[in-house]
């Protein structure tokens, strides 16, 4: 594909669902209301992101994947030319997989949305803050100027508070104060290390500070920049102890907002780290690296702990929380493997970033499901004799559900072993001048991690899916009155919402090449600062 045509799907991409988001506030025309307003609004945003997915689909075929490691489908032009602040736009092997996954969930989550409608005022407010959201975080994987990437990484903030506050569940007040606190108190202060690197490097220009490797940047102010930016990144995602914000909101949020927070917001942290603080300032980065992946073991061992506890009887475990709590795990392992400094590590992390955005994405879609038919996500309501037992009430979703969970623990030809694996492969040797015996240490903790991570999930799909008969305690199963109601088990909509992300899991699983190979090259080349 031609460089004309890149270019303008990759426009595409970040306009369209910003223009969207302005259309779904209008009325719709006529003949295109259907029964309703709102199911014509809530139509538009299903055919919004259908055209943002399709345009983002076209983008990966026509994408030279003989040469992921060099930007293609540029756009650059002059937008403030007094601070030297350009719209410059492009796509490498490391932001395609994020550009497609973002599209896709975006779109499965106004698919979803369509025959769930959500319960709170007006759809209209509802589909453009989506699209707004949708627009915010493409925008955040495909622009190439520092104070643009700023820009867009704030844009997703908004919309994402207003979801959670007038949508969301029981406390979701204080859940979307808490989340806009922590990101905009993280974001001046990434603010700071950003204009740092741009003033000193004499540009904010991403390609070429990446290309410079820190060389116009003496030893402190890298130093001094790299904490900043590493501070205010790592607040969204989310590392510990900065995480504290992310189970309030991911338990307040509805079903749509859980699975766009977790299956692509908290990616944005981790992006940057990536494409902004390895290649810029590589010494910063050097000095801060075992602190980086101390933290991230921390935050591995911290989740699962978190997790067993919700997850015993009695507990009164949320299960929402309890899949939340497991994401601050996930990402201490893409964490962990970008503080190795390594390709490996690099590579695992990026990996670990889709495949936790795949899984995660459809547990929360699982557990808003089960949250409609039974009403609760309480873990002790939905165990034992008068519990969901989903394998004899709703069998296939208590099969999803079950799948999920062992995608989530990393079971091998599952999306989620590759990546966590390469980042204890990196760990195992990380780039020179790094403390081997401390990093051997952290990767001994974080293979502790995976068997916690193994053992709640167990105990979740145990609780959850397994049961009595169901027949109540002391009744025989032929009496009147014995048989619990059925549940509901999955509808079509909910399988086409769902199946993409259950063949994406076993096909990244099975063939984690189609990843890798595009992200190594770009990998490769940010680490050596693009020489």
């Amino acid at each position: 594909m031609n460089h004309t045509t890149l270019q303008a799907l990759l426009l595409a991409l970040v306009v369209l669902p910003l223009l969207g988001s302005v259309a779904a506030l209008l009325p719709a025309p006529p003949g295109l209301r259907g029964r309703g307003p709102e199911q014509a609004v809530l139509r538009h945003g299903v055919t919004v992101t259908g055209a943002v997915l399709a345009a983002a689909i076209a983008l990966a075929a026509g994408f030279d994947h003989d040469h992921p490691a060099r930007m293609q489908g540029q756009t650059d032009v002059s937008w403030i030319p007094a601070l030297d602040i350009r719209i410059h736009l492009g796509v490498d092997g490391v932001s395609l997989p994020l550009l497609v996954l973002t599209a896709l969930l975006t779109f499965l989550c106004a698919l979803y949305g369509y025959y769930n409608p959500p319960a709170g005022p007006s759809p209209k407010a509802f589909v453009s803050l989506l699209l707004l959201l949708e627009g915010g975080t493409l925008a955040s994987f495909a622009v190439l100027d520092l104070m643009l990437f700023f820009l867009a990484f704030e844009m997703v903030l908004i919309p994402m508070y207003f979801l959670i506050n007038r949508w969301g569940g029981a406390e979701r007040e204080r859940a979307a104060w808490r989340f806009i606190l922590y990101t905009l108190l993280g974001s001046v202060v990434m603010l700071l290390g950003l204009l740092l690197v741009g003033l000193k490097g004499g540009t904010f220009d991403m390609v070429a500070l990446a290309s410079d490797k820190g060389s116009g940047l003496s030893h402190t102010t890298q130093l001094i920049a790299a904490l900043a930016i590493i501070v205010g990144l790592a607040v969204k995602a989310p590392m510990w102890p900065l995480h504290s914000w992310l189970p309030d909101a991911h338990t307040a949020a509805p079903t749509v907002g859980s699975v766009l927070l977790a299956g692509v917001l908290l990616k944005m942290g981790t992006y940057g780290l990536v494409r902004i603080v390895l290649p810029m300032t590589p010494d910063g980065a050097h000095t801060y690296a075992p602190y980086l992946a101390a933290f991230a073991v921390v935050g591995i061992l911290y989740g699962s702990l978190a997790c067993l506890a919700l997850a015993r009887s009695g507990a009164k475990g949320d299960l929402k929380r309890l899949i939340a709590y497991s994401s601050v795990g996930h990402m201490g392992f893409v964490l962990l493997g970008i503080a190795t400094l390594t390709p490996t590590g690099v590579n695992g992390a990026l990996f670990a970033n889709i495949a936790h955005g795949l899984i995660t994405g459809l547990l929360f879609f699982l557990v808003g499901a089960l949250k409609d038919r039974t009403g609760t996500t309480d873990l002790d309501q939905l165990s034992g004799t008068s519990g969901a037992a989903l394998y004899g009430r709703a069998p296939r979703l208590g099969g999803l559900l079950a799948f999920g969970a062992v995608a989530s623990l990393g079971l091998p030809g599952l999306a989620g072993f590759w990546g966590e694996m390469l980042a204890m492969f990196g760990a195992f040797e990380p780039a020179d001048g790094l403390s081997r015996p401390a990093y051997l240490t952290f990767m001994a903790l974080a293979g502790f991690g995976t068997l916690l991570t193994a053992a709640y999930m167990l105990v979740v799909v145990r609780r959850v899916c397994m049961g009595d008969h169901p027949a109540e305690p002391g009744q025989h199963p032929a009496e009147p009155g014995a048989e619990r109601p059925a549940l509901a088990d999955v509808r079509g909509h909910e399988a086409a919402a769902w199946s993409p992300l259950v063949a994406l899991t076993v096909l990244a699983g099975l063939w984690p090449a189609a990843l890798l190979g595009l992200s190594d090259p770009a990998v490769q080349q940010l680490l050596a600062g693009g020489k």
